[in-house]
């Protein structure tokens, strides 16, 4: 499950022909890039030329597997896609500084970030499903990154393993199970933080479906507060998932 066919071609095997350019051209000119027409650009798409589209997103380079992955439909068909967060994240986190993504996915976050804070900086991407992670290794290598530390666990508020699960194919959904799923490893984001030799974070962003309090709580326990991001950007649509109110820990 760690790579696939796909993944084993040179970037630019899937550029998208002169009818999937012309389809992605007016999404990315019109309200089509909106996301409840993504699906249906992702079908059109797909008749036209099956298989990812190799794409430039955000100054870096992506396989995009937009047929099953919301977020990668995003990426391919709005230019915009995330852009507030993603400003306010290279905002905080400087040429030369440290980015921490939790939840990583495929590294529309961690990849475009790794471009901004260069080669001086450093990117900590954490992201255990086997075949996001892959995706992610990839699209590193294909930007030509190399400040980016990919870190194929969960994060979580055990050393041990974990059990993730997705919903139907869309690999974004994948979040934490107790009953059935694939099992990784899992770590503290302290533990992490501590192996990878970081010692200062500029900003991080977390989306681990609901998860975020049994990531961020601990942390803010226990780390000592020099390892305090200065700027956090964080998921909180599954908030009522939470069993503490780790926006509360951050303050």
């Amino acid at each position: 499950m760690n790579s696939s066919p796909d993944d084993q071609k040179p970037f630019g095997a899937y550029a998208p022909n002169a009818m999937q350019r012309a389809v992605i051209a007016a999404a990315h000119g019109s309200g089509l890039k909106r996301g409840a027409f993504r699906p249906w650009l992702s079908r059109i798409v797909n008749l036209l030329g099956s298989g990812p589209i190799d794409a430039h997103y955000q100054g870096a380079s992506f396989r995009l597997h937009h047929l099953a992955s919301g977020t990668e439909r995003g990426a391919l068909f709005n230019p915009d896609y995330n852009l507030p967060e993603l400003d306010f994240l290279r905002e905080h986190a400087p040429s030369g500084g440290t980015f921490v993504d939790v939840g990583a996915n495929v590294g529309t976050y961690a990849v475009a970030l790794a471009k901004h804070v260069g080669a001086n900086g450093r990117v900590i991407a954490i992201e255990p499903h086997p075949v996001s992670n892959a995706r992610l290794a990839f699209n590193a290598s294909a930007s030509k990154l190399t400040n980016l530390t990919l870190v194929k666990a969960a994060a979580g508020d055990i050393d041990g393993e974990l059990m993730i699960e997705t919903d139907g194919d869309n690999l974004g959904a994948s979040h934490i199970s107790t009953t059935a799923g694939i099992k990784v490893p899992a770590h503290r984001l302290l533990t992490i933080l501590r192996d990878a030799g970081v010692t200062q974070v500029d900003a991080l962003k977390i989306d681990v479906e609901g998860y975020e309090d049994r990531v961020l709580t601990p942390f803010f326990r226990e780390s000592p507060e020099s390892l305090w991001p200065r700027a956090v950007a964080i998921e909180h649509l599954e908030h009522k998932a939470w069993l503490h109110d780790c926006i509360k820990d951050m303050t």
